[in-house]
């Protein structure tokens, strides 16, 4: 495995795999863990991924923090710009960046478009500060303890998706609006006045349908405007999107192969749509309908590369097949709004399904038949689910009256609510 799990306070250890740990002169691929850390060493780690399930949250010792306009990265050397700029934007700003007295590694942003070398210096010298004041906490504090931990959720909003494609932030709470004008003040004074403090009488998610949106990640089924929908369907493994053309048929022959792309290239939008939504990770095969012109298929996917472009998360596509099946991967990080606005069902496990009341009556006759077998008395007084006692009563004691039968004792059924269905509780039960 070569990795270390890390005690981060938490309830499950951190995972820290060794190419992860800051070994300055060591090449990765000669690099074993045992060689690196042993037990009962402190270390400083970065939470890269959120703990999800059964597994604990993924560690690093290559830290890093980020600002407005660039990542500094302690422990790196070097100057990276993003791909996503153009070129004479990359020159530019690598050539601002150069002119800075760097101490470690620094990484320039898509948000550092258009800012100016004041704007990227006053960002880089914030983040060394920050350093500085995070290496003498580290000193100072015994392990395990939270040393730092990001903006909240609206400031970093603000600060990796106001750009200028944004015209107006709205903020429904004074104190935020505060803050995110004071974090303006001092990052990006320029931007600051598209940050509107708003005064509705309606609630603002309800106001621009953001409540609507939300909720809407809990439905298997996601509408298309053509009439068509998908079905999304979350397994441990991985994440199946079925496209189903609804009522939008065309009738035979090129008619129905152009309806069936349309159909698919406006699936391909919405996917991407709900990837974003709901926060999908990992494994996600899509199962678009059958189109027989490879012309259509390159086109369709072609659509979803381009809304894939758009997606701030690491997405890799492979090629659509013949079957109209795409696969592909998209980092997982955190848990989505699945996973934060619900639980397991109780009755069915999570499973979604839950037996049918013969299933539920022949399981409980067999139950209570096994433990009849084991017990010597001639009186058995046996418990049983609500929903289970229900079935056995029904008609008469008939099923009751027929395992009497088959075993030879008086059975006498009580229910009681805290039994599921399978389970029943068997005592000895003195005749009157």
């Amino acid at each position: 495995m070569e990795a270390a799990f890390i005690d981060v306070g938490l309830p499950k250890s951190g995972f820290l795999h060794v190419d992860e740990v800051v070994a300055v002169g060591v090449p990765k691929h000669k690099r074993q863990i045992a060689d690196l850390l042993k037990k009962g060493d402190q270390v400083l780690v970065q939470a890269t991924k959120d703990p999800m399930g059964t597994k604990g949250c993924r560690l690093t010792m290559q830290l890093s923090l980020a600002g407005r306009f660039v990542v500094y990265v302690p422990y790196g050397e070097g100057l990276g710009v993003s791909r996503k700029l153009l070129d004479d934007e990359r020159r530019r700003l690598r050539k601002i960046c150069s002119a800075l007295p760097l101490e470690g590694g620094l990484i320039v942003r898509t948000a550092a478009a258009g800012a100016s070398a004041d704007d990227i210096a006053r960002d880089y010298a914030a983040l060394r500060r920050l350093w500085a004041a995070l290496s003498q906490r580290a000193d100072a504090v015994a392990s395990p303890t939270l040393l730092y931990s990001e903006a909240d959720i609206s400031l970093k909003v603000i600060r990796d998706l106001l750009n200028s494609n944004v015209e107006e932030v709205l903020v429904d709470d004074p104190a935020q609006y505060e803050r995110i004008l004071n974090f303006l003040k001092r990052t990006s004074p320029g931007v600051a006045s598209r940050v509107r403090l708003y005064e509705g009488e309606r609630p603002l998610f309800e106001e621009y349908g953001a409540e609507k949106a939300v909720r809407s990640t809990l439905d298997r089924r996601a509408p298309l405007k053509s009439g068509g929908y998908l079905i999304i369907d979350d397994t441990e493994a991985m994440t199946v999107i079925d496209v189903n053309s609804g009522g939008n048929v065309g009738r035979g022959g090129n008619r129905l192969e152009e309806t069936v792309t349309k159909t698919n290239l406006e699936a391909a939008v919405e996917v991407v749509r709900q990837l974003r939504l709901r926060d999908i990770g990992g494994i996600v095969i899509i199962d678009f309908i059958d189109m027989n012109d490879a012309a259509n298929r390159r086109a369709v996917k072609g659509v979803l590369d381009a809304e894939l472009e758009r997606d701030r998360t690491r997405t890799f596509v492979a090629e659509i097949s013949p079957l109209g099946l795409v696969e592909m991967t998209r980092q997982n990080i955190s848990d989505g709004p699945r996973e934060v606005m619900t639980e397991p069902c109780e009755p069915c496990d999570g499973v979604g399904i839950s037996l049918s009341d013969e299933t539920v009556a022949i399981d409980a006759s067999r139950a209570i038949m096994r433990a009849a077998m084991g017990v010597d008395d001639d009186h058995l007084g046996v418990q049983v689910s609500v929903r289970a006692a229900a079935l056995l009563n029904d008609d008469g004691r008939a099923r009751v009256a027929e395992i009497e039968e088959l075993v030879g004792k008086r059975i006498h059924l009580d229910s009681d609510r805290g039994l599921h269905d399978g389970a029943i509780r068997v005592r000895a039960h003195t005749a009157a």
